[in-house]
């Protein structure tokens, strides 16, 4: 089961290919997750909002969509900041990291 986890949390953590990048509204790119923990960070408040606002969830769904971390969209679709969300995707990062670390059993 560790194995499984293992190659799990690599894919998940793994950049997607260039046509699925994440293009944000102020021309940041989001590769991987990492990037997306990132750039959450140093994007400004108006351009999380243009992504993540009560009407859609660019970042949520993007996750889900490309990245296939359904646990982690969930989270994402329920953070009100864009702090908040970075948090959450540095948390998730930081799980799945310590997966990969993990050794065999």
């Amino acid at each position: 089961m560790a194995e499984y986890d293992r190659v799990k949390a690599g894919k998940l953590l793994a950049d997607v290919p260039d046509e699925y990048v994440f293009r944000c509204r102020d021309d940041g790119i989001f590769r991987n997750m990492r990037d997306l923990r990132d750039g959450l960070v140093t994007i400004n408040d108006d351009t999380f909002l243009f992504h993540a606002n009560a009407g859609k969830n660019d970042f949520g769904n993007w996750v889900s969509d490309v990245i296939n971390d359904q646990e982690l969209a969930r989270d994402l679709v329920k953070v009100s900041s864009r702090l908040e969300a970075a948090r959450t995707v540095a948390s998730r990062v930081s799980t799945l990291s310590g997966k990969l670390e993990s050794r065999r059993s």
